[in-house]
């Protein structure tokens, strides 16, 4: 399989990634007793992500995104906080799930790409 095919592959899982995040925010409610399921589903996807799309040269930058991103999540748990409060639960559900899916979905190509930037700094010359 040509290299090419391979980043595909890749590029079709970020985005397949993302959608199901979306969904996962928009009907976080009712996913509730498939969240396993689904959550496994993203983290499969993230590791693809991780070993087809991210080249050795955009390690680090991927890596600060997802740090930015990662981070963020703590913030936007006080944005939902305020949804609830102003009674607009849902959009707070939303935020909430769409953000945890999100990381469940990054972190895989974090960890993955995390080990390959410590074996390519261990083993340089």
């Amino acid at each position: 399989m040509a290299a090419k095919d391979e980043s595909r592959y890749g590029e079709w899982a970020f985005l397949l990634g993302v959608v199901m995040a979306l969904i996962v925010g928009l009907f976080s409610s009712q996913l509730e007793p498939n969240t396993s399921v689904v959550f496994g589903v993203l983290a499969l996807l993230g590791l693809v992500v991780g070993l087809l799309n991210i080249t050795e040269k955009d390690i680090n930058s991927f890596l600060i995104a997802s740090i930015a991103l990662l981070a963020s999540s703590s913030a936007l748990s006080t944005l939902t906080e305020l949804f609830n409060r102003l009674g607009v639960s849902q959009a707070g559900e939303f935020v909430s799930g769409f953000v945890g899916a999100l990381g469940v979905f990054v972190a895989p190509a974090v960890v993955v790409l995390s080990l390959k930037a410590i074996y390519s700094l261990a083993t340089k010359k």
